[in-house]
């Protein structure tokens, strides 16, 4: 368990948190949510010990060991994978090391001999005679094979080091386990891992994330900060979602009873009670959610963005013919004769691990590159709009406001209250439309990136990542927005959420093929053969 007593923070004028009052305890998995720039990352040191509060304090229960997900992937360069991993049980590291070094000296006393037994006992009661195989059995979960075990985390890639980062916070059983953005980097059979490994955690988790999936599979409560303040609701993040929404317009029907509201409450927690999977995490959340009343839930502050795209003109039955295109970049065939054919209605997302190969596609597409060979035509009725993976050659002009930055993608040339209107709607309120374009932050960028493209109206949208950057707002947004859209799209994400409620087609670019599929995302991963073919297409 950790309590948080009184904790406040200020920097300058601007105030993080005040008087947070909260308890974590054992058995659940806390997803603290809050606005881009809320304070999250900040709240998650304060509570490790990394950042000290201004006011108040933190404290575990006693004995209780509490770990972390470090951020530095290079902390650990010249030591063994195996070793980084037990390090995250800090004493039982030092014990070990204390042992070794005892018995490597060449003038063993008496005095050694009893040190030793000592260090012996506190060795077996921390559990070390398994620590290397518990150690191997969360690289393995993680997928790191024992290949890499006993090589140092300077001839890992990446991705690989994240992975160990995230073996060593989850060793040793912790009473309190933290963690920041875990499943960056991930790949879909390790968040798959990470997900079971933290259901079936028993002690404290406190995580944050833009994941909803991996929100809404682990977590048993959220923790909101908004206002300075967390306030913790029983339930996964689309819980917390659909209920502040809910909650917003019972607020909103004066007229309505008292009772009508309790009978709209009751239906609501049904309807996520049987939606629930069969997960020890599911089920305790729905005993949680049984206990809750009218008055445990409250509408939420947020603003979300406004995305809708509408397109002009009706698209007809001919969208897209691509023929055998093939592109070598930098030496390396990331193309080898993609053929496809895109028919009308159809949501397409790109998947697979070859991220290069997609972003090509996309770009040939759009006409940005030329393939080595191949062809591929747009149908007569079709208008394209892209979102690019990176976007900063859109934003260099520094002589420009946002409003002058969005007129010249307006049609129409609308006016400068419509143009500032429409960007009130993306959340650039007041003096925020005159910023410059190059002072933007990420999620910015793609926020007017994203109103470019509704202001198109085309019938087609391609999509390189358009998550990136985006806080659980915006991409909640972005996800409805796109679910509505009545035109076609090819797009890819590494969210969940995002590509399983949008797509009715999945094609993986694999080094022999496409693997092309009129199907769902999670029909697609779920479908155990097809797996296993895919699997073998990447030996």
């Amino acid at each position: 368990m950790i309590t948080v007593t009184n904790v406040g923070l200020r920097y300058g004028d601007r105030k993080l948190f005040e008087d947070v009052n909260i308890k974590f305890t054992p058995g659940n998995c806390y997803g603290l949510i809050g606005a881009n720039g809320a304070g999250k990352s900040t709240f998650l040191k304060i509570l490790s010990g990394e950042l000290e509060a201004q006011t108040g304090n933190v404290s575990l229960g006693p004995g209780e060991r509490l770990a972390v997900l470090k951020q530095n992937h290079f902390e650990y360069e010249e030591h063994e994978v195996l070793k980084v991993v037990i390090m995250g049980h800090t004493r039982l590291y030092e014990v070990m090391q204390e042992k070794d070094a005892i018995y490597m000296k060449e003038n063993f006393t008496d005095e050694d001999g009893m040190k030793a037994a000592e260090l012996e006992g506190e060795f077996a009661e921390l559990n070390g005679w398994e620590a290397e195989s518990e150690a191997a059995i969360l690289l393995k979960g993680l997928g790191i094979g024992e290949d890499l075990h006993y090589k140092t985390m300077a001839e890992l890639n990446g991705s690989d080091k994240v992975k160990v980062l995230l073996a060593q916070a989850l060793f040793g059983e912790p009473d309190v386990l933290l963690l920041d953005e875990p499943t960056n980097h991930l790949d879909i059979n390790a968040i798959k891992w990470l997900e079971e490994f933290l259901i079936n955690f028993e002690n404290t988790v406190i995580v944050v994330s833009h994941d909803r999936h991996f929100l809404n599979k682990v977590c048993t409560h959220i923790a909101d900060l908004d206002f300075s303040r967390i306030q913790i609701y029983v339930g996964n993040y689309d819980f917390w979602y659909e209920s502040s929404q809910l909650a917003a317009r019972m607020a909103n029907d004066a007229n309505k009873k008292k009772e009508e509201k309790i009978k709209e409450l009751q239906n609501f927690i049904a309807r996520f009670s049987a939606n629930a999977s069969k997960s020890k995490q599911a089920t305790s959340r729905k005993k949680l959610l049984d206990k809750i009343s009218l008055d445990d839930i409250k509408p939420s502050s947020r603003k979300y963005p406004y995305v809708a795209f509408t397109p002009e003109r009706e698209i007809g039955n001919d969208l897209l013919r691509v023929e055998n295109l093939s592109k070598t970049i930098d030496g390396v065939k990331v193309l080898d004769n993609v053929s496809f054919i895109m028919n009308k209605d159809d949501k397409i997302a790109l998947v697979g691990p070859n991220e290069l190969a997609k972003t090509t596609l996309f770009r040939i597409l759009t006409g940005e590159l030329e393939p080595d060979s191949g062809t591929y035509k747009w149908g007569v009725t079709t208008s394209q709009s892209y979102f690019p993976a990176e976007n900063s050659e859109y934003f260099s002009e520094d002589d420009a406001t946002l409003v002058d930055w969005l007129r010249q993608y307006s049609p129409n040339d609308q006016t400068e209250s419509f143009l500032r209107g429409f960007l009130g709607r993306m959340l650039f309120s007041g003096e925020e439309v005159l910023k410059k374009p190059s002072v933007l932050s990420g999620g910015e960028k793609v926020r007017c990136m994203l109103s470019k493209m509704m202001l198109s109206a085309a019938n087609v949208l391609l999509l390189d990542e358009p998550t990136n950057h985006l806080d659980l707002e915006s991409i909640t947004a972005l996800n409805n927005g796109l679910i509505n859209f009545k035109g076609s799209l090819i797009f890819t994400s590494h969210d969940h959420q995002f590509v399983s409620t949008i797509a009715n087609r999945i094609i993986e670019i694999t080094p022999q093929g496409l693997v092309d599929k009129q199907m769902n995302y999670d029909e697609y991963l779920e479908d155990e053969a097809l797996q296993k073919n895919i699997a073998n297409m990447y030996k």
